[in-house]
This record gives C-alpha cells, sequence and structure tokens, in this order.
C-alpha cells in the first residue's frame, strides 16, 4: 500500500518540489493577465481561461524541471524567474506608458534604437513613477519572492524545520495532493486545449502573411502571458527578415533600359477599406463623392467599372500592389522588384507619405505585416527619396506634409504616393465629427439596425464624404502641373449592406459573390489635368475607352511603369491595363482560392 501511495504521490512532486517558484510565477502569471486589458477596446476584458491555462503551463514545467537533478534545477529555475519577471516588466512598463503590451513593431523598434536613444529613453520613464504604477505590482512580486527564497534558505541552512509527520501520513497526504493537482492539470488541459492548437498553429507559419491570415480565424491564439508576446514577436521579425533579406537581394540587380517620362508628375492615392457600392461615383444615391463625380461629369476623371482588389487584407495587397510580381507568376512577391525603386532608378523623384505605416509602439500585427519592408531603413532608402515621419490624425495632415516637402524643391519628374487611412474602422474617428459630420442615422430608413449600428452605417458615409474631400485637395495640388492622378484603395469593407447585419471583413468565410461585392469590389479611377490631356490626347483616349476592363490591382505596377515610360525588362504588356495587349481573360484569383471572373454575379 504505501509503495502504491509512494507512486501516486509522483504527481505532487512538480508542484512540492518547485513550490516557491510554482506559487510566485502563477501570481506574476495572473498578475500580468487581469491587469494589462486592452484599452482601445470597448468592453475589453481579462482572457476567460488565464486561470485554468497559467495553471496548466505552471504544472507541465514544473513537471519538467522535477526531473532535473537539484542543484541544475535551482540553476534553471533562477534563470527562468529571471526572465519571466524581467520580460513581465517590460511588458507592464510598455502598457503603462504606450498603452500597449509587447507587438512584433515594439520589439523591431528596440532593435534599432542605439545606446544614446536607449539612455535618453531611460532617463525619460525611469523615475518614481515607474515603483507607483502598475509595474510597481511586478517589481513587489519579484522583491516577495527573492525575500522567501532568501528566508528559505536561511531555516534550510540552520536546520530549522517543522514537527515531521509520519511516514504513512505524508505518503498518503503527498497521494491526495497528487490525485487533485493531476486531475485539475487534466482539467485545465481540456479547457486550454484549444488554445494551445491555435498558437502552435501561429507559431508554424512560413510567413507573416500566414501569421496575419491566422490571426484574422475565429479561435485565433490567445498569447495571454508576456513571454508568449515575446516569443512572437521574435517570431515575427525573424519571418520579417528573411522576406527583407530577399528584397535586398532583389533591390542589388534592379536595373532600367531607359525612360521617356512619358507622365512627368504621377501620383498615386492609396485609400483604405473602400466599399465602391457606397461611392455616389458608382451609383450610390447619397451624395458621398460630390467632387469626385463633378471632375467625372467635366470630363476629367475617368471612373474604371470593373476592379476587385486580390485580397481583403491590407498587408497582402501592399505587398502585392508594389511589387511587380503578380498572382499565378511563379515564386513569391519579394522575389519581383518594388516599383517605387524602378521609379527611381529611372529617374524619377520619388515620394511617399503615409498615415498608417510608420512603426509606432502599440501597431497591430496587421500593420506590422504591411509596413515591415517600407520601413526598413536600407530598404526605404532604396525605395523613396522622401517620406513623412509622423502620422495623422486625420488624412488631412498629409497635405501638409507634402506641402512642406514642396516647399523645399520642386522636381521635374515625379512619382508621388499618398497612403491614406480612408474609411478605416473605427469609421467615426476616420473626419472631424464637430465640423465634418454630414449624414446621421435619420438620413436612413434602416428600422432593421440597432441605434449604435445606424449610427456607426452613418458614420461609414461621413468618412467616405471626408475622403472625397481629401482626394480633391490632393488633386488640386497638381491642377496646373502636366499630371495624372491615380486612386485606388486596398480593399473593400462590409457596412449592412443588403440584408447583413455586419460591418467589417469576414476572413474566415468562403468567397460567394455576395462576399466579392462588399469586400473585394473596390473603386478605381484615373484623374488628368489639362495639361496632360492635351499633350497626351491618345494616352488619354486610351484611358476613356478601357475603362470597362476586368483589373485586379496586383497588377497595377505595370500600368505605373507605361505611364512613367519605363522601358525594363520587369514591363508586361498583358498586365498593364492600358495597353493594346493587355490579358483581359486572366484569372482574377481572390485570396489564392477563387477566381473572381467565374462567381455567379446574379447571386447576392
Amino acid at each position: 500500500m504505501e509503495k502504491l501511495l509512494r507512486i501516486i504521490s509522483m504527481l505532487w512532486r512538480p508542484i512540492r518540489s518547485n513550490a516557491s517558484f510554482f506559487v510566485f510565477m502563477y501570481a506574476l502569471g495572473y498578475c500580468c493577465t487581469q491587469t494589462e486589458i486592452r484599452l482601445h477596446l470597448r468592453g475589453a476584458v481579462p482572457y476567460e481561461l488565464s486561470a485554468v491555462e497559467l495553471f496548466f503551463d505552471l504544472y507541465l514545467l514544473c513537471a519538467i524541471l522535477a526531473v532535473i537533478p537539484r542543484k541544475v534545477r535551482r540553476v534553471i529555475r533562477a534563470v527562468l524567474a529571471f526572465i519571466f519577471y524581467a520580460v513581465a516588466l517590460i511588458d507592464m512598463f510598455c502598457y503603462v506608458h504606450f498603452e500597449s503590451t509587447l507587438t512584433p513593431t515594439m520589439l523591431m523598434l528596440f532593435f534599432e534604437t542605439t545606446g544614446r536613444e536607449a539612455g535618453e529613453f531611460l532617463q525619460s520613464y525611469v523615475g518614481w513613477d515607474l515603483i507607483t504604477s502598475k509595474t510597481g505590482l511586478i517589481l513587489l512580486i519579484a522583491l516577495l519572492h527573492l525575500a522567501w527564497n532568501m528566508v528559505a534558505q536561511q531555516l534550510r541552512s540552520n536546520k530549522m524545520v517543522g514537527p515531521r509527520l509520519a511516514p504513512p501520513v505524508v505518503w498518503t497526504l503527498s497521494a491526495l495532493a497528487g490525485i487533485a493537482a493531476f486531475a485539475f492539470f487534466i482539467h485545465c488541459a481540456s479547457r486550454c486545449w484549444d488554445n494551445k492548437c491555435a498558437t502552435v498553429r501561429l507559431m508554424s507559419k512560413h510567413n507573416l502573411g500566414e501569421v496575419e491570415h491566422e490571426l484574422t480565424q475565429k479561435g485565433c491564439a490567445n498569447l495571454y502571458l508576456p513571454i508568449y508576446r515575446l516569443m512572437f514577436s521574435l517570431y515575427a521579425n525573424r519571418l520579417a527578415a528573411k522576406q527583407v533579406d530577399r528584397l535586398l537581394a532583389t533591390s542589388e540587380h534592379v536595373s532600367v533600359e531607359s525612360c521617356d517620362f512619358r507622365s512627368p508628375q504621377i501620383v498615386l492615392i492609396i485609400g483604405e477599406s473602400y466599399n465602391r457600392h457606397r461611392s455616389q461615383l458608382y451609383g450610390y444615391q447619397r451624395p458621398t463623392t460630390p467632387r469626385q463625380l463633378q471632375r467625372m461629369q467635366d470630363s476629367t476623371l475617368v471612373a474604371f467599372t470593373d476592379v476587385v482588389a486580390p485580397w481583403n487584407l491590407t498587408s497582402f495587397v501592399f505587398k502585392h500592389m508594389f511589387s511587380l510580381h503578380c498572382i499565378g507568376d511563379d515564386g513569391e512577391w519579394c522575389d519581383s522588384p518594388l516599383f517605387p525603386q524602378v521609379f527611381r532608378k529611372a529617374g524619377y523623384h520619388v515620394k511617399f507619405l503615409t498615415n498608417q505605416f510608420l512603426p509606432k509602439s502599440g501597431e497591430e500585427v496587421y500593420d506590422f505585416s504591411g509596413g515591415f519592408f517600407l520601413n526598413n531603413p536600407t530598404l526605404s532608402r532604396a525605395l523613396f527619396d522622401e517620406r513623412n515621419s509622423k502620422l495623422h490624425r486625420y488624412d488631412e495632415g498629409l497635405l501638409e506634409d507634402y506641402d512642406r516637402m514642396v516647399a523645399k524643391k520642386r522636381y521635374p519628374h515625379q512619382l508621388t504616393i499618398f497612403h491614406l487611412m480612408g474609411q478605416h474602422v473605427d469609421y467615426r474617428a476616420r473626419f472631424p465629427m464637430k465640423t465634418r459630420r454630414k449624414f446621421t442615422p435619420a438620413d436612413y430608413n434602416r428600422t432593421d439596425l440597432s441605434p449604435q449600428r445606424q449610427q456607426i452605417n452613418a458614420d461609414y458615409d461621413n468618412a467616405v464624404l471626408y475622403n472625397d474631400s481629401v482626394v480633391d485637395q490632393i488633386i488640386r495640388r497638381f491642377e496646373n502641373e502636366n499630371a495624372i492622378v491615380i486612386y485606388v484603395p486596398d480593399h473593400g469593407e462590409e457596412c449592412f449592406n443588403g440584408s447583413l447585419p455586419f460591418y467589417g471583413r469576414m476572413h474566415s468565410a468562403d468567397i460567394d459573390y455576395r462576399l466579392a461585392r462588399e469586400e473585394f469590389e473596390i473603386p478605381f479611377w484615373i484623374w488628368a489635368s489639362d495639361e496632360y490631356r492635351m499633350t497626351h490626347p491618345y494616352g488619354w483616349k486610351a484611358i476613356q475607352e478601357y475603362r470597362h476592363r476586368p483589373l485586379m490591382t496586383d497588377a497595377l505596377p505595370h500600368t505605373l511603369l507605361f505611364l512613367g515610360g519605363i522601358h525594363s525588362n520587369y514591363y508586361r504588356k498583358d498586365y498593364d491595363v492600358l495597353n493594346a495587349e493587355y490579358n483581359t481573360q486572366r484569372p482574377r484569383v481572390l485570396k489564392m482560392t477563387t477566381d473572381y471572373n467565374h462567381l455567379n454575379k446574379t447571386s447576392r
């Protein structure tokens, strides 16, 4: 009987042989899960399985430690405790000061920080308020852990022990405690198994695009502990570095045969989350794009009628829109040159003004995935001559950035890229509500929506209207030049259209025409100045003639090369929508799975 009890008591050994480590690491983890809540999400609450998953993780870790010799185990425990406390301290510090836990972007910024910058940072942020904030909780747990170990060591040294129990009693109690601990461990395993599987899937992807897509799925991994967030950030940066290395290798061999600067001033405006069917330009009944509509009626703007995005994720679209690689080609997007570098090689001065892709501490993985290659210092210098250095609350801030650049010097041949926040969720944050809110729920007969959703619906149109004013202001800056302006958003956006009470994007859904109509069909138009139309009559005629051609925006760089008069082996006529040899039968594969051309357009 005693032998059986001894065997069963082994289930208690993981906790018994690592008692203080288990208790204080549990306290540390639980403190982080309960205090670090995503501040920017309304109604955010702590991870509901944090208590049981934390027990599962620690019991499993302590079970591994228990089979290691005692002297070695003590060293490993000390190292692990130091790492866990340090990571938790950094994570909590970031949460307190930047309202964000550890992210891939934050880690990237850390790696790019110089010693001097680090010193200035510490002088600015490390002080008494560090201890009195939530960061002090981590320090308190660490100090209590250290004090407990010192007292326990002293008691062991003085051979001060409590009363001894009879061996049968000890084995019985240990066996009962072991059964209880292991039963709870099995219960915790069953509760958190799905999250563990999701975490393994997340950390097994081969590129950042796959990582981002995994995070859009229902039941994606919850990285509930600081150490997991650090591991994921390191993993994401490693994936990014691999693709950056391939881009850098490609960029070393970019070449251009010649350039006749067909369009002296080329402007590319990239919007965000723009549902084509909420644009007055495309028949929407509310005046959301009055300025664009007026320019189309003045015959200076041509709206293309059959354009789709290859993805409904910004980062995927950006990679394909910037690369001369097209979906269906051999290799990956990072194996081909990015079009801004080709323009620079040809002699164009390239400006990039973005209101999204500047690295910031609280950046979501989606923005990190979309902008990591643009923010790499070496690649950025190869791609752009000038770029803005700060983000703005509203897109009109980019106009001021551009005006400052132009005030320094004007260039005869220039490619200017504007990347707007557009209609990115949260819609009400995309326009100045006090002065630019035109539409209200009273303008819509949507009794099927709650009052809150009616306001969201109205604010989407307000964001579209504000975007119309920003785009118009960009055009005004080029009206007196030999200029052409192309507008294209990254993808569409659901916003309570039809009978589906939903807004945002449905990343895990199968693609039918209803989904494609809302999230992949996008507005696309070209505007040209008076001088441009006069000096390029045949080109302008082609733009008007080909506006009904089917297009997917991964091929846009080839049209840009044509507009720039850039002669290079990278250019393909069959991808250029303005070329007579354009392939109108090219499959337009959405999310690498569904050919838009074969969808049943009558089903909605």
